[in-house]
């Protein structure tokens, strides 16, 4: 099968190409090497791949059109990421989240037949303070530009499979960790800043939940809607077993053997109180479930952190 995957060369996208090119699957890589981390990281996870890369943004239509020759399946993980950044920026994620998006979703009308998975995020559910969280529930109470981008997405995707016919499948992500996790996000922060003897900035007062989800359960997650299309369809990927804060922190300590050094911050906006999956609709109708307990993944990702 021919797999375009926009946004290959980040973090989750990466590991999904490595899995891919592994079962035999032809991979077009479409990335722009966006510098809200350093590009270079992202080269390195596509060095020397046996894939073919297309440089360019998922805002250029033409660009969009030139990677998909011959595609079957698009996994679309190209997008702004960050909750707090979106703040700062919003326009910009707005034109590369939902624009980028819609571009995408106009070059395959183009093309019958070629189905999407579409790359959400568990922020869409605003923010709540009881779990676990469904698919059926309320997802129109965004509370950061980012959230609204990615609800925006599926929205887009939904009217692309009724007025087009696109088969769509649109998987919420829950705070995916592991190897090549992006240098911002909060489990990389820490474990650095507990190696380093750094100062770890703890916005809040720790009892925020957390459903971290391993990045290999996650690629899982894609291959299996891959391999179960449908007509349109909206699943959880998480782990359905979140953590406090502090307790996250507590274990990362435990695992690398030194105290963390914590200094308390307030609440910073756009930030919610809980993320918990409900991921039974995935495990009936795609036959997937997480497989990778976080001790265990969170020692792999130190082990990761320490020989780079």
């Amino acid at each position: 099968m021919r797999i375009l995957v926009t946004g290959g060369a980040g973090f989750i996208g990466s590991h999904l190409v490595d899995r891919l090119l592994r079962l035999g699957h032809s991979v077009v890589v479409l990335d722009s090497f966006d510098p809200a981390y350093d590009p270079a990281l992202k080269e390195r996870n596509v060095a020397g791949l046996s894939i073919e890369l297309v440089r360019g943004d998922i805002r250029n239509p033409e660009v969009v059109r030139e990677s998909m020759h011959g595609v079957e399946v698009v996994v679309h993980l190209a997008a702004k990421a960050g909750v707090r950044e979106s703040l700062q920026t919003p326009l910009l994620y707005e034109e590369v989240n939902v624009q980028g998006t819609m571009i995408l979703l106009d070059v395959l009308r183009e093309r019958p037949g070629t189905r999407l998975v579409f790359a959400s995020s568990s922020s869409v559910y605003g923010a709540r303070n009881q779990g676990p969280f469904d698919e059926n529930d309320a997802a129109d109470a965004p509370v950061s530009p980012y959230a609204a981008t990615k609800r925006s997405g599926e929205l887009l995707c939904h009217a692309a499979h009724a007025g087009w016919g696109l088969e769509v499948s649109c998987l919420r992500f829950f705070t995916v960790y592991g190897p090549r996790q992006r240098p911002g996000m909060a489990i990389s922060k820490f474990i650095r800043g507990i190696i380093d003897d750094e100062v770890l900035p703890i916005f809040g007062d720790g009892s925020s939940i957390r459903d971290y989800t391993w990045a290999g359960d996650v690629v899982n997650g894609i291959l299996a809607a891959i391999h179960s299309p449908v007509p349109y369809g909206i699943y959880n990927i998480g782990s359905g077993n979140p953590i406090r804060l502090d307790e996250l922190v507590s274990l990362l300590s435990e695992l690398i053997g030194k105290e963390a050094r914590i200094e308390r911050q307030g609440v910073q906006p756009g930030d919610v109180p809980m993320t918990y999956a409900k991921i039974e609709r995935a495990k009936t109708s795609l036959g997937w479930e997480p497989t990778m307990s976080l001790r265990e993944g969170l020692r792999q990702t130190i082990d990761w952190a320490r020989a780079q």
